[in-house]
């Protein structure tokens, strides 16, 4: 195996991603060369062994969203608020996004590939780690009441960030990114009796 250079790195991650993302975890090598735009021998050189890279591309991709997720939040002081942009970041815009496609569809091969349960685990612990923070925080100001203990608070809401995320990538007609940030803040607001006033900073061009 040789090391590839970031930028061919970046590439073949992406490739991975997209080839994982519109056939699965039985994607095949020349299935992740056409979408890299190389052969079949040019994975081979860097990855000899294609599970790796399909690994790699999913560490990648839960990496990518979890980050992109706490950089929604950074310098924003008030509880409420960044409870709101975290909830926005959990939404995909619509189902062209081809890392949540990818989440999605290991989601279904995780029960037969112990190293994807375990990357979608961590993703999920993650996420619910961050929420279960800025519930404990908005509670510690009296900011939030919490009608339940931030643990189960904090993984109901991933939940249905996953949920919606899921019919949102299936094409639900009448669920858009909108809707479905409202429907999981409803929840949001029994659980912190907060009224978490919702002016969306994320909507699709």
């Amino acid at each position: 195996m040789s090391s590839p250079s970031k930028e061919r790195r970046d590439r073949l991650l992406l490739a991975a991603q997209r080839a994982m993302a519109e056939h699965g975890t039985a994607v095949r090598l020349n299935q992740v060369a056409d979408e890299a735009g190389l052969t079949s021998g040019a994975i081979l050189y860097h990855y000899p062994d294609l599970q790796d890279l399909l690994v790699d591309a999913t560490r990648a991709v839960s990496e990518r969203f979890y980050e992109e997720r706490v950089r929604a939040i950074e310098g924003i002081e008030d509880p409420a608020t960044r409870l709101i942009r975290t909830i926005e970041s959990g939404v995909p815009l619509d189902n062209e996004d081809v890392g949540v496609k990818l989440l999605c569809a290991l989601g279904g091969a995780a029960p037969r590939h112990r190293i994807y349960a375990i990357l979608l685990t961590s993703l999920y612990d993650r996420q619910v780690s961050l929420y279960q923070s800025i519930l404990e925080t908005g509670s510690a100001l009296s900011v939030f009441t919490l009608k339940s203990p931030s643990l189960d608070i904090a993984r109901n809401l991933v939940s249905l960030e996953d949920a919606y995320g899921y019919r949102i990538m299936a094409g639900h007609p009448t669920l858009s990114y909108g809707s479905a940030v409202e429907l999981i803040l409803e929840y949001a607001r029994l659980a912190t009796a907060h009224k978490l006033i919702y002016k969306s900073s994320k909507e699709k061009s």
